[in-house]
Parts: structure tokens; sequence; C-alpha cells
């Protein structure tokens, strides 16, 4: 069995707000093994994103951790002074942000800022003569170009002098993709990689993040609110609702016998295609943070909570083979 490459240690981080402190992560307990692909799955607003940018210790202001440790390969990152994580943050843990549109800078072109990340962890080294300079700015660009390529921008020479305006959003998401490969991470965090992308492009992303998974034994965590594709990419799914892991397991358990509300709740809010015109069915309520009550989260939007539920926190307990869930329903209370 491979080592774990990153773990998340009981993890919480919580927001002062006007209406108390609230936990947007709150008890995350996480293993990725090397090569493996994690699917991360809740709607918006289940801590998802804020889960992987504490990952990074890139955590909003005024957030911070409360509670639970980032281990990666072992070490504590918490532990680490600004410098050592730095050297990490991009190399060794690299991420691909939601909107390439905002995560792109406008006034410099996609190459430079592809090479910026080589530039910054110093991977060609060099740094005194004049000709070791050009020599290493030489091998950069190279670097560059042969990435471009590996990802599908086509022309990539040229392409190398563009702007981020001048590419379609499917290119964009390619360049940022590009970023996070430039120094060959051995952890890779898409945050909703495919949004705003049509099917073919989101397609042709997902087939290339599986091949770099494959091809360099990248573990990746993938956030979506997709089930059906992270069903589709992924390995282990584990299912998030207002900062906490619900349910947990590899992809044909939670797909084909969810054992959360839940998730059972997002597979039913899939559309089918296999003729069964029968409407969706969406889960009632919304997620409100500032309102849970003392027991199950999701308690307010199930149709099968019982008194107990309002009044005592499930845990996240084992059901058999590897796979857990945080239900009374399910034995979670033990």
């Amino acid at each position: 069995m491979s080592e774990v490459a990153l773990k998340l240690d009981g993890l919480t981080v919580e927001f002062p707000t006007k209406r108390g402190p609230i936990k947007v992560v709150n008890q995350v307990n996480l293993n990725l093994r090397t090569g493996e692909r994690l699917g991360l799955v809740g709607e918006s607003g289940s801590g998802k994103s804020m889960t992987l940018l504490t990952t990074l210790r890139l955590t909003p202001h005024p957030g911070r951790i409360t509670q639970g440790k980032v281990l990666y390969q072992g070490q504590d990152l918490s532990s680490l002074d600004t410098r050592s994580m730095r050297s990490l943050r991009g190399k060794d843990l690299a991420m691909i942000f939601q909107d390439p549109m905002t995560t792109l800078n406008p006034v410099y072109t996609v190459g430079e800022q592809i090479r910026e990340a080589l530039k910054v962890h110093n991977i060609y080294g060099g740094k005194s003569l004049p000709w070791r300079r050009q020599a290493r700015r030489q091998a950069e660009i190279g670097r560059v170009v042969k990435l471009m390529d590996e990802v599908g921008i086509p022309s990539p020479e040229e392409r190398y002098e563009n702007y981020p305006h001048e590419f379609s959003g499917g290119m964009q998401q390619r360049a940022v993709i590009a970023v996070a490969l430039s120094c060959n991470p051995k952890v890779l965090l898409a945050d909703e990689p495919t949004t705003s992308l049509d099917v073919t492009v989101q397609a042709q992303i997902m087939a290339l993040l599986e091949r770099i998974s494959l091809e360099r034994h990248t573990s990746i965590i993938l956030v979506t609110h997709d089930l059906s594709l992270a069903a589709e990419f992924c390995d282990l799914i584990a299912v998030m609702y207002a900062g906490s892991i619900v349910e947990r397991g590899r992809v044909d358990q939670v797909i084909d016998q969810p054992a959360h509300p839940y998730t059972r709740g997002l597979l039913n809010a899939l559309p089918r295609l296999d003729g069964n015109r029968e409407s969706l069915q969406p889960i009632p309520g919304e997620i409100d943070l500032a309102e849970l009550p003392e027991g199950c989260a999701f308690a307010p939007r199930c149709s099968c909570a019982r008194e107990k539920c309002f009044r005592v926190q499930p845990k996240l307990a084992s059901i058999g083979n590897a796979h857990w869930v945080s239900c009374h329903l399910q034995g979670g209370e033990s």
C-alpha cells in the first residue's frame, strides 16, 4: 500500500462574525495516499474550498485554525515558518484555483506567468554569471513551452506571448493547470477546475488530470458539487455538509450504496440519461452555518430526521469495509 501523502487530522477552521464564531470547517479527517484521487463533494457553502485553502495555509483573514493539523508526508505544516511553507506551496503542494479569469494576471503574458513558478522555486538554479542566467532562462522557457503543449494549448511557442484575454475560457483553465504542474507537485488540489466550461472542454480537462495522475503518480483532491463527475474521475469520495464530512468511502460504495440522507439527496438531484423522465428531487432548504441545530447539521432539511437528530450530534463511524457515515440511522451515534 502506498504511503500517505496528505493527511487532515481533525481540521477545524473558525470565522468570527456578528452572530458569533462560525465553524466553516469542522473536525475534518482525510487521508490521501500517493497517486490517489479523492473527490470532495457537496453544495456551495459546504466548506470544500475553505478546506483546500487551509491545507495550503491560505485561510482568508480573519479565519483561523482552532483545532487539528494538516500533515504533508508526516510533517505538520502549521509548524513551518513562512519561508519554509512558501518553498512547499506551488512546488510539492499545488492548487488549481476555481476561476482562471481572476487567477491569471491580465498584464503579464501567459507564458511568463507559468514561468514565474519555475523562477520562484529556482528549479533550474543559476543566479550569478550572465551566461548562466541566460541558460537558465532558456531552460525555463523550454519547460513552459513543453508544459503548454502537454496541457493541450496549441502552438505553444506563439501562445507563450499571448495575454490571458487572448485565450478562451478552456485555454485559460489549461494555462492555470500548467502553472500548477510546472514544478511537478506531489499533491494537486483542484478547486472546481471545470466551472463554466462546456461539457466537451470539461471532458478534456478531466482526461488531462487523469493522465497526469497516472503518469506522475500525483495525488489529487477534486472539489466539486457534481457527484457524477467525482464518480467518473475519483477513487474515493468524501461528502461534505456544513463544514463536516458526513460520508466517505470508495466511489462504488458512496455512489451505489449511499448511507447518508444528504448523499442520497445529492444523487437524486442529478439529471438522468437512462430514459427516466421523473422530475428532479431537490433538497429542501439551504445551509445556514449560524443556525445549525445542536445535533445533526442536516436535520432541518432531512425527511428522515427524528427528535434525537436535533439534540445529539452523530459521530463519523464505520459501517464496514472502510465506508464511514455520520448518521444516527446508520449507527453514527456510537
